[in-house]
């Protein structure tokens, strides 16, 4: 294949392939859109076995993370933890709408933090579905709540969104510097968007809840998942302190708490194998190969240039103009890959910190505008489906119009006075 072709070629190939992942035609998953984009990538020759192992290489740090995350959201949720939490937050509203769209939103925030984004959007969700179902009031405002707080929150710590590692990869800030950057804007993310919320759904908001429910009891393994979760919390915050990859503690933790579960109630955790979600972990690494053979052609270039001409806009302009295009090209081609795209570009250009730090709140942030923007807003969509609730892309969009924009000035604005104070 001549030297002109096969760049253009591969080019089309890897855009078709992000497209139909989005589009999802007849159903098909995400994973073999992807899959097949690769499998061509490698019988037309475009790319070798070699770029593939490398590229699989530097997704094992989020697979890993990723195994361990849907380990342990699976050992809350089989037993109790989510549906405690939901419970607890009808049970403590007081019959006001607005007060458990509060609690709901806060359990979200706590969630999204502490177990990633993802948690929040496949896991909670369902949970407090079902509660607001119970408490039959309308559950459109409280289910918004769960998708926007799981990208509102999900930089607050590296470990609130998997699309952090992919960004810095092995350039991962320590903690101390991370929540000196990230800390303040994330929280005007967090109340900006709550507020957003509120006034969206001030309607449904204003009525009363016609029946109360009891909380749900947490049995004695609850407990101990919920104990579990805490220490493993902490261990990964040392780890993230001391520089140190995140995806291998994650795991490892993991793992010892479901051994020690399944020593406990006598169970196989066999069937907890069946949980994780293999098609989401072969997706990433697929992205990844996709990504590593967009850059082995040199068409990072055209982002790096645009990287370098946003860097002389000036500090304010900067951040600003850097973190809505990223946020709004999030929409087009999902958080993953363009987290992969300006992660390698970032890594490439040498950035500056005002930059990386603006790019990152564009790529967890971002989504916040439509259903195609990140992963955990398309599982959230899959959940809701599933329960014949049915939101499309105009609802989605009607609601992240407003809030998206707001949320994102807010954090910019914020990052932007962190670092005129710093210097």
């Amino acid at each position: 294949m001549s030297a002109t072709i096969a760049p253009i070629l591969l080019s089309l190939i890897v855009a078709l392939s992000i497209l139909l992942m989005l589009l999802r035609p007849r159903g098909i998953a995400e994973v073999y859109w992807i899959g097949s984009g690769v499998f061509l990538l490698l019988a037309l020759r475009l790319i070798g076995m070699e770029l593939v192992w490398h590229a699989f290489g530097k997704a094992l740090d989020v697979c890993l993370f990723l195994i361990g995350m849907m380990l342990l959201c699976e050992l809350a949720r089989e037993h109790g933890v989510f549906d405690w939490l939901s419970s607890l937050a009808v049970r403590n509203a007081d019959s006001s709408c607005l007060r458990l769209f509060t609690l709901v939103y806060l359990v979200g925030a706590a969630v999204t933090v502490f177990l990633s984004n993802d948690a929040t959007a496949v896991v909670l969700t369902p949970a407090i579905l079902t509660a607001v179902r119970k408490a039959k009031v309308r559950p459109l405002p409280y289910l918004f709540a769960c998708a926007f707080i799981a990208n509102a929150a999900s930089f607050l710590l590296p470990i609130s969104n998997p699309a952090n590692l992919v960004v810095f990869h092995n350039a991962m800030p320590p903690l101390g510097r991370w929540l000196q950057a990230f800390g303040f804007p994330s929280l005007l993310s967090i109340v900006t968007t709550f507020f957003a919320l509120r006034w969206i759904f001030r309607r449904e908001l204003a009525e009363t809840i016609p029946e109360r429910i009891n909380p749900r009891p947490l049995n004695a393994n609850g407990k101990f998942v919920l104990a579990s979760t805490a220490a493993m919390i902490a261990v990964l915050l040392v780890t993230s302190s001391l520089g140190k990859d995140l995806g291998l503690p994650t795991c490892l933790a993991a793992l010892a708490v479901t051994a020690i579960i399944s020593v406990k109630e006598h169970h196989n955790p066999a069937h907890l194998a069946r949980e994780i979600s293999w098609e989401t972990l072969a997706l990433v690494a697929g992205l990844f190969v996709m990504v590593d053979a967009v850059e082995s052609i040199g068409a990072m270039r055209y982002s790096a240039q645009w990287l370098e001409h946003v860097q002389r806009a000036g500090l304010a302009s900067g951040e600003f103009l850097s973190g809505f295009a990223v946020g709004l090209a999030n929409n087009l081609v999902n958080n993953l890959p363009l987290g992969l795209i300006v992660g390698s570009t970032l890594h490439t250009t040498q950035a500056s910190a005002s930059i990386t730090h603006a790019v990152l709140i564009g790529v967890d942030l971002g989504p916040n505008l439509s259903i195609t923007g990140s992963l955990a807003t398309i599982l959230w969509l899959i959940a809701l489906r599933k329960e014949k609730i049915d939101v499309s892309f105009w609802d989605f969009l009607k609601v992240g119009v407003i809030a998206m924009p707001a949320a994102m000035f807010a954090s910019l604005a914020g990052s932007v006075l962190i670092h005129v104070m710093l210097g």
